[in-house]
């Protein structure tokens, strides 16, 4: 529960957190049952900041700092350059913004590849700094004994497989993954591999409907779609893409809101409105008693 108390009155964005148990990674892997079906689906979004954070908390079993922060914050050209340092800042700050959902946060590229020793390090580091429950880490076959090192060191990890965003140059771009058999075969191969590692949840990324429902059937934690299928287990979105606030989004985002033509106009508004010398009015200035 939730011990502590903010003074709202001297911050905008602190508001008095709604007292309830924090999710955990245990409930989280709870909700596949012994039968393989998930009655109750995983809600996963995206959030890099405190106030998004508290937004979002209580709709979201799990808020993902995501390495896509590199794109959406940053303006970068992928999430390759996105540093950890850069991944520990925006995970405090949705970590204190955050109550009720269990905290994941992105191992950025290069922090973890060279060795399940580096993972540590670098995940044991963002713990610390960040207050988080968990980190994901891409790959599949070639990663599974560092997510077994992970794990078995009390650090709980999700998974990732299919398009994997950090191995865009490899891949040769963000097409969709799996259209031929020897791919499929391998992303299957990828997700159990990780599974049985110990990842307490699996992201599922653009891949064929029938990869994800396989998949989804064949590995014991709950998969999370973005790109995959309805019938995984629960499902995330890159919040911005999901609230329209870019003039391009992937074809598997429907976008829930369009943020970025109200926000324009809002401005618009603003900036006629300052150069008309209507705002401020009497109710935004102070005068003397």
């Amino acid at each position: 529960m939730s011990t502590y108390t903010i003074d709202t009155s001297t911050s905008r964005a602190n508001p008095t957190p709604a007292p309830m148990r924090r999710l955990t990674v245990p409930k989280i892997q709870e909700r596949k049952g012994p039968d393989g079906k998930t009655h109750e689906p995983i809600v996963m979004l995206t959030a890099y900041t405190a106030r998004m954070a508290q937004l979002l908390d209580p709709h979201c079993d799990l808020l993902l700092v995501g390495d896509s922060l590199g794109q959406v914050i940053y303006g970068l050209p992928s999430t390759i350059p996105v540093t950890l340092e850069m991944m520990c800042a925006h995970g405090a700050a949705v970590v204190r913004g955050s109550w009720h959902a269990v905290v994941a946060i992105d191992m950025p590229f290069g922090s973890y590849e060279a060795s399940p020793e580096q993972a540590f390090a670098s995940a044991s580091r963002v713990l610390k700094e960040t207050g988080a429950a968990a980190v994901k880490l891409e790959g599949g076959e070639a990663m599974a004994e560092t997510v077994a090192f992970l794990v078995k060191r009390g650090i709980p990890v999700i998974g990732h497989v299919g398009l994997t965003p950090q191995a865009v140059n490899s891949l040769g771009g963000y097409r969709a993954r799996g259209r031929d058999d020897a791919e499929a075969a391998k992303i299957l191969a990828d997700a159990r591999a990780v599974a049985e590692a110990g990842c307490f949840a699996l992201v599922l990324e653009g891949v064929m409907e029938e990869i994800a429902i396989e998949a989804t059937r064949s590995v014991p934690c709950p998969t999370i779609g973005i790109g995959a299928s309805a019938h995984c287990d629960g499902q995330v979105l890159v919040t911005e893409d999901m609230l329209g606030l870019f003039e391009r989004t992937p074809r598997f985002v429907k976008r829930y809101d369009d943020l970025a033509t109200r926000i324009g106009e809002a401005a618009a508004t603003y900036a006629g409105e300052v150069r008309a010398r209507s705002f401020p009015t009497e109710e935004q200035i102070y005068r003397p008693k």
